[in-house]
């Protein structure tokens, strides 16, 4: 990851842009110490997930609707008596 201090990221912004699309995520630093990380939209939507529900993921699914499917549930203790 390429790092830009403050004020070279700020007057060359299109460049750190154009990098974070070529090269990957560039590193902004303040004082040597990293404040910042420019992601191309890409590498965003891979972090951030595809924003879909639960449900409807769930609604995807081959077993949805499913009318014989059965979760058998386990009636053991989950700790012994007496303790």
């Amino acid at each position: 990851m390429h790092a830009w201090q403050m004020q070279e990221a700020k007057a060359r912004l299109s460049e750190v842009v154009k990098a974070a699309g070529t090269q990957g995520p560039q590193e902004i630093t303040v004082h040597g110490r990293s404040v910042a990380v420019v992601l191309s939209r890409a590498d965003f939507d891979k972090l951030s997930g595809s924003g879909e529900s639960l449900v409807a993921f769930m609604r995807r699914s081959p077993l949805a609707g499913d009318e014989d499917l059965a979760f058998p549930r386990d009636d053991s203790p989950t700790r012994e008596e007496g303790l």
